[in-house]
């Protein structure tokens, strides 16, 4: 048996086989979401009889994976730290089963709702147990490193899914494609799963271990806990902490939320806009893939630099960059000019995503980690359903798709000014509980 599954040893180098494990099964997980993000949206009116004015109706798919995916991260969070990481991302696995033969089968849009619904589900499940198994086995320095790392792999993932299902849908036909596509995807995340993915509660109990031992001995480097927070909080008390009696919590909590509205904005108008531009559906992906790509690429480097200059510099500029580029590309005209301005948000992105959630688990407690997790990204997925009822409501009442645009754009510097005000650097090294 390998020592660190006797000591529980933390690090990316002596977990490395299971780390890897994990980095690909968020890699499928990105490819689950991903096959939704184009194609849909792109022939919600000439498949689904969906008018293009209709907003409200082109967005419901969104706002219904939005609410469904919050409430599930808050429940895994919770639920994670009683059956334990890897038996919630089987049950998100074996919920995902049904959405290909839905899309397949779909008779009208109230399908395609009802399968974004159970995409919801599973991506709250099983996201959010990649992420927390990952930051279980890893150490506090390379908390930057390792969200970067997740979420790079996750947002390839949606990159490519996304380009591969309108390439396949252009050859195949858009129903058979994503069936296809989406039944290799989720049996082989199932099977893996399975087979390799070890449980790694124990290493966060390990680490609880050591923190009330280093606290007993007066070590100088402490992170700064909540000091108005039980040791084994209840799920309201955890959940009144991060969402308004922690103002760094809540801080993050609402940039989170907000940042999603780019993403909503992003699947559910950025295909419309460009269709209706007169781009062919391979274009389209493509566009919509540098977002992504970007996005996810540089979460290499924005998650270990914030290892070593800190979270909240990025967070707060990550989210005024991502908002530039929104606004940019209903300011211009071109592939060129809208490839540019999908890489701009995407470089924003990249500076505040994972280090958002890197801020979030600094300042929690290893004993109440899964739940705290779980809450900010039930705050954060539900920044799909807010942002996509914004943007429906918005381009309805104002009749031009570009206002969803602005609307968003707005909304970013706001929050980003927030940040500011109630925020603080979180990391450990850099900012200790003296």
């Amino acid at each position: 048996m390998p020592t660190q599954s006797i000591n529980h040893e933390h690090g990316i180098q002596v977990n490395l086989s299971q780390f890897l494990h994990q980095l690909l099964q968020v890699l499928l997980v990105g490819l689950t979401i991903g096959m939704m993000r184009t194609v849909l949206p792109a022939l919600a009116e000439s498949d689904f009889g969906v008018p293009k004015t209709s907003f409200l109706l082109l967005t419901s798919f969104v706002i219904a994976f939005g609410m469904v995916k919050g409430v599930m991260n808050f429940v895994a969070g919770r639920l994670s730290e009683r059956i334990g990481r890897k038996r919630v991302l089987l049950i998100g696995w074996w919920i995902a089963l049904p959405i290909p033969v839905m899309i397949w089968y779909a008779p009208s849009w109230s399908w395609i709702v009802a399968a974004t619904v159970l995409l919801g589900v599973n991506q709250g499940l099983t996201w959010s147990m990649t992420q927390s198994s990952k930051l279980d086995i890893t150490r506090m320095q390379e908390r930057g490193l390792t969200l970067g790392l997740n979420e790079f792999a996750g947002y390839v993932g949606v990159a490519l899914a996304g380009i591969f299902t309108a390439w396949l849908a252009s050859i195949l036909g858009a129903r058979i494609s994503l069936l296809l596509f989406g039944l290799v995807v989720i049996l082989s995340a199932l099977i893996l799963t399975q087979l390799w993915v070890r449980e790694t509660l124990p290493w966060a109990k390990a680490e609880a271990s050591r923190h009330k031992f280093s606290v007993q001995q007066k070590s100088t480097l402490r992170p700064r806990y909540p000091n108005n927070i039980s040791s084994q909080p209840s799920t309201l008390e955890v959940f009144t902490l991060m969402s308004w009696r922690d103002k760094r919590m809540f801080a993050l909590s609402q940039a989170g939320m907000v940042e999603k509205f780019v993403d909503a904005l992003v699947w559910g108008f950025y295909p419309i806009y460009l269709y209706q531009k007169g781009l062919s559906l391979t274009e389209v992906g493509s566009i919509v893939g540098v977002y992504a790509i970007t996005w996810g690429i540089l979460q290499l480097i924005t998650g270990r630099l914030s290892d070593r200059i800190g979270r909240h510099r990025l967070n707060v500029w990550g989210m005024w960059i991502c908002g530039a580029g929104v606004a940019l590309m209903v300011s211009g005209q071109g592939t060129l000019w809208w490839s540019l301005s999908a890489a701009l948000s995407g470089v924003g992105m990249a500076m505040l995503y994972p280090n958002l959630s890197a801020a979030v688990a600094d300042i929690s407690h290893p004993n109440w980690r899964g739940s705290a997790i779980g809450i900010y990204r039930f705050w954060r997925d539900l920044g799909y359903g807010i942002g996509a009822l914004g943007l429906g409501l918005t381009a309805h009442f104002s009749g031009r798709v570009e206002a969803a645009y602005w609307f968003v754009a707005l909304a970013m510097l706001v929050s980003g000014l927030i940040l500011i005000w109630w925020g603080e650097e979180t990391h450990p090294q850099l900012n200790p509980l003296t």
